[in-house]
């Protein structure tokens, strides 16, 4: 299962001895992101089978099921509409400004959810609330879709566009049997990772009032780990369908991208109405928030004073937790990724499957499992910054694995062979031919993580020592007492924290993928 891979990336075989070092690292990469499974059929186990079902069958638990698959139904088809529909207007449609719309379009992903949630809750307090989550996540996700759509058109070979064109074909009409077939893939991919994180969130339905299977889970966590670990088990059934339909997309590889120029544009009439709404979607997602934050700051000055005063320590907690996470993602998507592009087969395909589904398991769980292993097994890491590290690892593996896995596609397969031939031994090849060719994969996976990391809320709340405040848990402490004034300074850092990397990962993307034509 390849579901962010570009359809020009196709996977190539490496001839020789089955890399069985290899295969055993990813395996165990993968089985300690899955270790929560583990404490989830534990803990259900304890509690009884008979019992389990009668939690999932009551009415208040259908009804939750209803509502996480009605909203992340929703939210997939919106966000493909939206983040495929913005890839094919800034690269086919001429639009003015292109690079800045890439970072723009990217930055809604730096912004917490749970901090959106807050804006528009405390400025629309009666809005419906599936309306409201719906807006939330489709704002937040649709760059996941953006993002690989953008790539495979960018290296995609034109020449079927124009000969449809020449034959023709209305707009619309190229845009149905060419473009569209050739951008599938990319869209399933990113819509699985929007589904997924729609089905494991929490801040941001719990700021709007709307009930999701993760919300009760979080309810239950309080009073019954074992009851939280049954409500699981539709989100992991859910995760799991998810991906089979993802894996269930018809994979075909494209003809090779060719090297042609953009010719000259020039800028219509009509094109004044797809840049207003691009700059609605960023005003929506970005701006909006913001202004939000900016005017609960000057409501009430003195007693948003007085709440900055642990800003700094919160600042450098979410620093550090956040670097290290995204440092142990980057290093242990490497194995993963190489396997699954070099060396394609049954194993591989499981593994990346595996490391997926890591991604639709709420914070919470991850929180739970983590706390039962390091209660029953590992006692010293209990309470300690290991465990967040761990819970960031786990939850954000996917989105570094993506950049990773897109990078180490590109490495020319001839460049390793020169080095074997040459007497090189792996370790020096790695360190001399790949790592420098996938460093920028590794830096936009670093920045992704960070990025997302910063956001995180539910694992940070449950796990981070009692004496450790990060951005986030603070933010949520004083919104969670209605002192909106107090909590939006913590907000807007968090914001700062993330737009930064954020942006970087934008230009990144943009400029790599113009070294790429």
């Amino acid at each position: 299962m390849q579901p962010l891979e570009t359809a020009s990336a196709a996977p190539r075989r490496r001839r020789g001895p089955r890399p069985h070092g290899l295969q055993v690292a990813a395996g165990v990469v993968v089985l300690v992101l899955l270790s929560p499974l583990v404490v989830v059929a534990l803990d259900a186990g304890h509690a009884g089978w008979s019992s389990v079902s009668g939690l999932l069958l009551r009415r208040r638990s259908l009804d939750l099921i209803g509502n996480t698959v009605e909203l992340a139904g929703t939210v997939a088809v919106a966000a493909a509409v939206l983040g495929a529909g913005a890839a094919v207007l800034l690269e086919r449609g001429g639009l003015p400004w292109r690079r800045l719309w890439s970072v723009l379009l990217v930055l809604p992903m730096a912004m917490p959810d749970f901090v959106v949630g807050f804006a528009w809750h405390s400025v629309w307090p009666r809005l419906s609330p599936l309306l409201a989550a719906t807006a939330i996540m489709t704002l937040s996700t649709y760059p996941l879709v953006y993002l690989p759509v953008s790539a495979v058109l960018r290296r995609s070979n034109r020449t079927g566009e124009e000969i449809a064109r020449g034959l023709g074909y209305s707009p619309v009409a190229v845009l149905v049997k060419v473009t569209l077939p050739s951008i599938r893939v990319a869209m399933a991919g990113g819509t699985l990772l929007a589904v997924l994180t729609v089905i494991s969130e929490y801040g941001a339905f719990e700021a709007v009032r709307f009930h999701t299977l993760t919300t009760e889970i979080f309810t239950e966590f309080q009073f019954d780990s074992n009851a939280a670990a049954a409500l699981s088990i539709p989100l992991l059934v859910l995760g799991l369908a998810c991906i089979g339909l993802d894996a269930a997309v018809p994979r075909r590889a494209a003809p090779p991208a060719t090297a042609v120029a953009d010719r000259p544009r020039r800028w219509r009439w009509w094109t004044a109405v797809p840049v207003a709404g691009l700059a609605a979607v960023v005003a929506a997602g970005v701006l909006f928030p913001i202004g939000v934050l900016i005017y609960w700051m000057r409501v009430a000055r003195r007693t948003t004073l007085p709440a900055v005063t642990g800003l700094s320590d919160a600042t450098a907690s979410t620093f550090g937790y956040c670097t290290a996470g995204a440092l142990a993602v980057v290093v242990l998507a490497l194995p993963v990724a190489v396997l699954s592009v070099r060396h394609p087969s049954r194993w591989s395909r499981s593994v990346s499957a595996g490391a997926y589904l890591a991604h639709a398991i709420p914070g919470v769980i991850v929180a739970l499992s983590l706390v039962y292993l390091a209660v029953n097994w590992m006692y010293p890491l209990y309470e300690t910054p290991v465990l967040v590290v761990c819970a960031y690892v786990v939850l954000f593996f996917p989105l570094g694995l993506v950049c990773v896995r897109a990078t180490v596609a590109q490495v020319p397969m001839a460049l390793i062979e020169v080095s074997h031939t040459l007497g090189r031994g792996p370790i020096y090849t790695f360190l001399r031919v790949t790592l420098p060719l996938v460093a920028p994969g590794l830096i936009a996976g670093f920045c992704l993580v960070f990025v997302t990391a910063t956001t995180e809320l539910t694992a940070t709340l449950l796990l981070a020592p009692p004496d450790v405040k990060t951005l986030a848990t603070q933010f949520w402490a004083f919104q969670s007492e209605s002192a909106y004034s107090a909590a939006s300074p913590y907000a807007l850092v968090i914001i700062a924290v993330a737009v930064i990397p954020g942006a970087v990962l934008g230009l990144w993307f943009d400029r790599s993928e113009r070294s790429n034509r």
